[in-house]
């Protein structure tokens, strides 16, 4: 098991802007891919956005434009940044990190509600 601590979330007004952290124990180069996931009340779980260990980054439509993802100097850290908040994106947001064998790790989970 790896573990992947996440913080950051909160309670913030329609447009304004939040700032995810997730650390890892390990390098993110031990993983093929990591990123983060969202979950929104009695809905499924969906993507929002992915960097891989090459720094290539993915992108939900609903987000693009808004959130950026990124990589931490200490190469164990994913940000996520989110402006332009909507109350459509609150949800509970997964961490996630994804080894080349295509096993997946999440993180326990950070609440996110934008107040329209």
């Amino acid at each position: 098991q790896v573990p992947l601590v996440e913080s950051g979330g909160g309670l913030v007004q329609a447009g304004g802007s939040l700032r995810l952290s997730c650390a890892a124990s390990e390098s993110m180069f031990s993983f093929s891919s990591m990123g983060w996931y969202r979950q929104p009340p009695g809905k499924q779980r969906e993507l929002v956005a992915s960097i891989t260990s090459g720094g290539s980054t993915n992108y939900a439509d609903s987000v693009k434009g808004r959130f950026t993802i990124s990589r931490g100097n200490a190469k164990n850290t994913v940000y996520l940044q989110m402006n332009s908040l909507k109350p459509e994106d609150t949800a509970v947001y997964y961490c996630n990190a994804v080894r080349i064998s295509f096993i997946n790790y999440w993180g326990q989970g950070t609440q996110v509600t934008v107040s329209s």
